[in-house]
This record gives C-alpha cells, sequence and structure tokens, in this order.
C-alpha cells in the first residue's frame, strides 16, 4: 500500500503542475477552432508542394487533437479531396506541434524540449514528405484510397467528423465573441477534453508508478547512461519503440518522457519517443482499418524513419549549440499541492474551464458527447442539430 500511495502521489503531483498549461491549450485551440471551417482546411490541403505543406502544419498546430482524433479527422480530409501527404502532415502537426504540449514540455523538462518539439517536428514531417516523394507508389496510395472509401470505423469517428465552428460570414472577432462562438468554443473545449482525457490519465499513472518502483540503474543500463556516444546513438532508436509499447499517445506520453529523461535517455530520444505517439500498436491497427495492411506497414517504417531523424538532428544541433539541459537537474515533481504560482494559475483557469463547462451543458453538449465515438453520419446529424441549437440560443441571447 505503501508503494501504490508512492506511486500515485506522484501521478497527483504531476496532474496539479500541468493543470493551467492543459486549460490553457485547448482553450486557445478551441478559439481557432470555432472560426475556422474544416471545409477551408481541405480547399487548402489539395496537393503536396512545400507551401501547402506548410499550411497543412500550421493548421494542424492550431487545430490540437488527442491522436486518435487526428488520425480519423486525416482521413477524412483525405477522403474529401486533401492530398494524402498534407493530411499526414495535418495530423502529425495536430499531436506533436501543438501549443498545451510545448508549454507542459517547459513546465516538466524545461524549454529546451519545447524548442525541441517545435524544431524537431517540421524536420520530421520534411522527411516524412521526403519519404512519401521517393517511396509512395500511385499503386499503393490508390489501394489505400479505396479502403478509405469504405469508412470502417477506426476511433472517434464522430469527434472526427463534427465541424463545430461557427456558421455564418464575417470578421474573426466578430464571430468569436457571438454568442454562437462562446457556444462553439465552449463545444470544441470540452470535446477535446473528452478525447484526451483517457490517455492523459494512463500516461500520468503510468509515469508515476513507473518513476516510483522502477530502479533508475535499470533505465541507466537500458540506455547506455554511462556511454556518451553510445547513449546518443541508441536514443533515437529506442525512443519510439517504447512509445509503441507503452499504448500512451499524445500528451499522455510527456510524463513518462520525464521518467525516460531522469533516467538517462538521450535528448534526441525524448524527442523521438514523444513524435512516436501516432505509432502506437492501437494506431497502427486503426491505420490498417482505414488504409489496409500494406500502408499501414508504409507509414509505420516512414515515420519510425521520420522520428529517428528528427531525434538525431535535434540532438546534434541543440548539441552543437550547447542547449542540452544537465540531466542531473531532472526532477519528477513530487511536492504534492502547496501555495504558489502554480496554484493561483489553477485556480484561474479552472474557473475558466468551469464557465465553459457550463455553457456546454446549457447548449446540448452532452448529446454531441454522447456521438463522439459514433460514426461519421451520426456526427453530421448532431452538427446540423447544435447549428440549429446555435440560431436558437442566439434569438434567446439577442431577446434577453
Amino acid at each position: 500500500m505503501d508503494a501504490i500511495r508512492h506511486a500515485l502521489s506522484i501521478t497527483g503531483s504531476m496532474t496539479w503542475e500541468i493543470t493551467w498549461a492543459l486549460i490553457l491549450g485547448f482553450a486557445l485551440s478551441a478559439v481557432v477552432q470555432a472560426v475556422v471551417r474544416k471545409s477551408t482546411i481541405i480547399r487548402l490541403l489539395g496537393d503536396h508542394r512545400p507551401r501547402t505543406l506548410a499550411v497543412a502544419s500550421a493548421l494542424g498546430a492550431a487545430s490540437s487533437s488527442c491522436s486518435y482524433a487526428a488520425v480519423a479527422l486525416a482521413r477524412s480530409l483525405f477522403r474529401k479531396g486533401a492530398d494524402f501527404t498534407s493530411a499526414m502532415a495535418f495530423e502529425i502537426a495536430s499531436t506533436n506541434l501543438v501549443i498545451e504540449l510545448g508549454v507542459i514540455l517547459a513546465l516538466l523538462m524545461g524549454w529546451q524540449f519545447t524548442a525541441a518539439e517545435f524544431v524537431g517536428g517540421p524536420i520530421m514531417i520534411v522527411v516524412l514528405a521526403l519519404l512519401f516523394r521517393f517511396f509512395l507508389r500511385d499503386r499503393l496510395l490508390s489501394t489505400a484510397r479505396a479502403q478509405a472509401e469504405r469508412g470502417v470505423p477506426g476511433s472517434m469517428e464522430g469527434h472526427a467528423a463534427m465541424d463545430m465552428s461557427v456558421p455564418g460570414d464575417g470578421p474573426f472577432t466578430r464571430r468569436l465573441l457571438s454568442p454562437a462562438g462562446f457556444t462553439a468554443t465552449s463545444h470544441v473545449f470540452v470535446m477535446e477534453w473528452a478525447a484526451i482525457i483517457r490517455d492523459l490519465v494512463i500516461g500520468l499513472l503510468i509515469a508515476g508508478a513507473i518513476a516510483a518502483w522502477v530502479p533508475d540503474s535499470f533505465w541507466h543500463a537500458f540506455f547506455f547512461a554511462g556511454h556518451p556516444l553510445a547513449s546518443k546513438l541508441w536514443g533515437p532508436l529506442i525512443g519510439p519503440l517504447v512509445a509503441m509499447l507503452s499504448f500512451v499517445c499524445s500528451i499522455g506520453n510527456v510524463p513518462l518522457a520525464v521518467v525516460l529523461w531522469q533516467g538517462g535517455i538521450s535528448f534526441g530520444g525524448v524527442v523521438a519517443f514523444i513524435f512516436a505517439d501516432l505509432i502506437i500498436l492501437p494506431i497502427l491497427n486503426i491505420y490498417r482499418k482505414y488504409y489496409g495492411a500494406r500502408m499501414a506497414a508504409f507509414l509505420l517504417a516512414t515515420s519510425y524513419a521520420a522520428m529517428v531523424a528528427a531525434g538525431y538532428l535535434v540532438e546534434f544541433v541543440f548539441g552543437g549549440l550547447g542547449l542540452i539541459p544537465d540531466q542531473r537537474d531532472a526532477k519528477i515533481p513530487m511536492e504534492g499541492i502547496s501555495w504558489n504560482y502554480t496554484s493561483c494559475l489553477n485556480i484561474a483557469f479552472l474557473l475558466l474551464a468551469a464557465t465553459l463547462l457550463v455553457r456546454f451543458l446549457r447548449t446540448g453538449g452532452l448529446a454531441m458527447l454522447r456521438m463522439m465515438g459514433g460514426a461519421p453520419q451520426a456526427a453530421h446529424r448532431g452538427h446540423d442539430r447544435r447549428d440549429h441549437d446555435h440560431r436558437d440560443h442566439d434569438h434567446q441571447d439577442h431577446d434577453a
């Protein structure tokens, strides 16, 4: 029981440390998604030129999602006309180039890891695009498109199909500050939390258990911590494999990354580990359903190569610039709740989250939430009802 309490106390300390950052990140993402329509995204991703890939990455970073929802949304974009390479760039950016991930990395590991995220993410996208250009054959792509058109369900299908942006035209600020904008923001915010909460809780529990129960000596030996060159070569190769077997994706793998970094994995290995949220075993199975077994294997091989390459390049660049922090300074949060700036920020942002949750519940959000993991067709029907609810609430607020 003492061991379990120790693991849970570490989990609780990590959770308290990152709560405000998660709320901030998802709130900013909800603001963007409330005014940017998915039809606009599809129109901008029609090819895989460098400019289009840059646009796809920017839109993906603004449309943060859990890994399952990002994979489902990428297939939805592909089926509706988006280029496959651009859809994959959007998918990577929507999980690995998002604000909340950067803030949490800075809080738990240091600003250097946040910088590595925003440097390594574009490197990974460029490497993946080059691998697609040289090795992705038209026949394989045609087979994948045929399989995608079958619409085999994977996970978070309803969430991916919902377009919760504000209907109508008008300037960004006016649409956002309207009653419909408030409603749309609240719906996106709560839906994103509902999508991520399982992985986040699992990741925090796994990280707490490993930090409490696995001795540092094991990780030091596993990552060749006493051999600097071997560690730098081994880290980016093994990091994605550890992520695949951990079954934890998206932001949920950051707490485990803290444990691995303290245990001796290289800086590049941490980067490759964090980027591997899109090749964990459950998502590889979803790729198989979406695009067929051959494309799933192709995505595994090319994504793994891109993650390893990004890890090596980040290690080389940051090491050359002297920006890699000392592993001996790494600390896993264990102090629990105390009255400091983190507590003040958590209280403020929890009040913001409560406000958005109340709006969500008062505007038909629960009915949409029940359809989030369902079929795309059901989600579209829910979206139609939401538009009707928006108009009703707009009239009510206007009358008031």
